[in-house]
């Protein structure tokens, strides 16, 4: 054999070595846990044969406590670029297999190189973690290299789409970059993710729990909103992200794909004409109104089990990739409260900032109040919803279904918020607040002069309140001052928001010069 040949088998030999990662012992382990390879979620997620891997023979560069005996190629995280549906992505996913994927030095370089060209290409970046954290034999070296990697994440903030899949442990410092992703995906049993662990909370707070009921999926998808999609399975999870990137477009220059639809665009929904309950405090479930009005009832939601009672995802409209804002009556009445400001403000920001229009679909009948609201900042949460719409530029949609009252009403995308186009159905209540609340108010001093003479006092109330309903529960007191831009009939909505969005299309506009907005936090 020629020095040549012998080369070659060489290389061959070195790339079947840092494809077995820590080796088939550790991979057998990695499978009982029920968990994919780094390298086996890679092929899953990515187009065939398009995986470009970067780095694979890199080496850690410790030798204390005997690191230097430790070497793996490649080095705890799988590298590089391919393809999902033929868009160019960037990808890295850490190995469990090697030294339990802890982040070293080394293993910081390939993932910045990674970012760093996704930056260049204007491609999206996705990051699937598993790891146990900062390797603790590099010190500081360790650290820095998480501080690289979260300085590139905010960089890339609005330029490039960055998505973080939790496919096991995520702890300490580690966590950190998620949270600067666009989107977080976490595994139901197998991932989990907090600043501190079980035993350091034992011996700070004296509290006893477990990692699941401490940073599990269910807790970070219910409680603290910190991922916005969990998973039963792998490969459901990565086909979550593959439905995710159908929806988002590469960068902050392009738009999201067009998908050619059948459904039409004046196809009328004459459901929607019945789905306004004759009772203004009686539910209905927003669900169906989003699923009549879409291209063929797709939507794609995001955070569906947090703040349940505003709604947020991805649909289409004619084929183009809007960003569906909605209150849910079903849920706390639709009611505005902390999680639902910071819910739709974040996702609102997201929309604005990767050009996708923004359709509000709106029925709230004001802000949750309560100590409980006031003393967890609602006043500012509430201001980043406000701040986002009023930031926005990209084209904006508001149809109001039915209550619009007070300070929600202004912060759902309203007509002085420079939303493009305001609709209304005849059903829209848009008013300061309710009309038993306004009558109360209004006619205090008449009402307890009456009571005071012994005359019925409900009986008064009661006509007041049906006069300021006559006034305000429809939306023509609105449209008479063009804060609405018209009223239309229910199953018309879809054919009136295509339409709309058209015409929005070339839509120009500009936020005043400044390095950045000071966002109320």
């Amino acid at each position: 054999m020629s020095k040549q040949l012998e080369k070659i088998k060489q290389l061959i030999e070195k790339r079947e070595q840092a494809r077995l990662g820590g080796g088939e012992k550790a991979i057998q382990k990695q499978h009982e846990r029920g968990k994919y390879t780094a390298r086996e979620r890679i092929d899953m997620l990515l187009d065939e044969g398009s995986f470009e891997e970067y780095d694979m023979f890199k080496e850690h560069r410790c030798h204390n406590f005997g690191m230097e005996k430790k070497q793996f190629l490649g080095d705890g995280v799988v590298a590089g670029s391919g393809t999902i549906d033929g868009r160019l992505v960037f990808i890295f996913a850490q190995d469990f297999t090697v030294h339990a994927g802890s982040l070293s030095e080394t293993m910081s370089q390939k993932i910045c190189k990674v970012m760093d060209m996704a930056m260049k290409m204007g491609a999206p970046c996705i990051g699937i973690n598993d790891s146990g954290g900062a390797r603790i034999q590099e010190g500081i070296n360790a650290l820095a290299g998480y501080a690289e990697i979260f300085e590139r994440n905010i960089l890339a903030s609005g330029v490039i789409p960055q998505i973080s899949g939790i496919f096991g442990p995520c702890a300490g410092g580690a966590v950190y970059s998620p949270a600067l992703t666009d989107f977080t995906l976490m595994m139901e049993g197998t991932s989990y993710m907090f600043l501190t662990g079980p035993k350091v909370v034992k011996t700070v707070t004296g509290e006893d729990i477990d990692q699941e009921h401490l940073g599990g999926a269910s807790v970070h998808a219910t409680k603290s909103g910190v991922t916005h999609f969990t998973a039963k399975t792998e490969e459901e999870g990565l086909q979550m992200l593959k439905t995710l990137l159908s929806y988002i477009p590469s960068n902050n220059m392009e738009t999201a794909p067009f998908k050619p639809t059948s459904d039409p665009i004046n196809r009328m929904e004459d459901s929607l004409n019945e789905i306004i309950p004759e009772n203004p405090n009686e539910a209905y479930d927003m669900y169906k109104v989003i699923g009549a009005v879409v291209d063929d009832g797709e939507f794609f939601e995001v955070q569906p089990k947090f703040a349940k009672n505003i709604i947020v995802g991805f649909a289409r409209f004619n084929g183009q990739s809007v960003g569906i804002v909605a209150n849910q009556p079903s849920c706390y009445a639709g009611v505005l409260d902390v999680n639902a400001s910071r819910k739709g403000a974040r996702f609102v920001r997201f929309c604005d900032a990767f050009n996708i229009p923004i359709v509000s679909l709106v029925d709230v009948p004001g802000f949750l109040p309560g100590t409980g609201q006031e003393y967890n900042a609602v006043i500012l949460h509430g201001a980043q919803l406000l701040y986002a719409y009023g930031e926005a530029t990209v084209p904006k949609i508001t149809v109001t279904l039915r209550k619009s009252y007070g300070g929600s009403h202004i912060v759902m995308g309203s007509k002085q918020l420079h939303t493009d186009l305001n609709y209304a159905w005849p059903s829209a209540e848009i008013a300061v607040m309710g009309a038993s609340g306004a009558a109360a108010v209004l006619y205090a001093k008449e009402a307890k002069a009456k009571k005071e003479a012994g005359e019925d006092v409900k009986a008064f109330i009661a006509e007041k309140e049906d006069e300021y309903n006559e006034l305000f529960a429809n939306p023509y007191q609105a449209a008479k001052y063009g804060y609405i831009d018209d009223v239309i009939e229910p199953r018309n909505t879809r054919f009136r928001i295509c339409r709309g969005l058209a015409q929005l299309a070339t839509k120009r506009d500009a936020l005043p010069a400044k390095k950045h907005g000071n966002i109320p936090m």
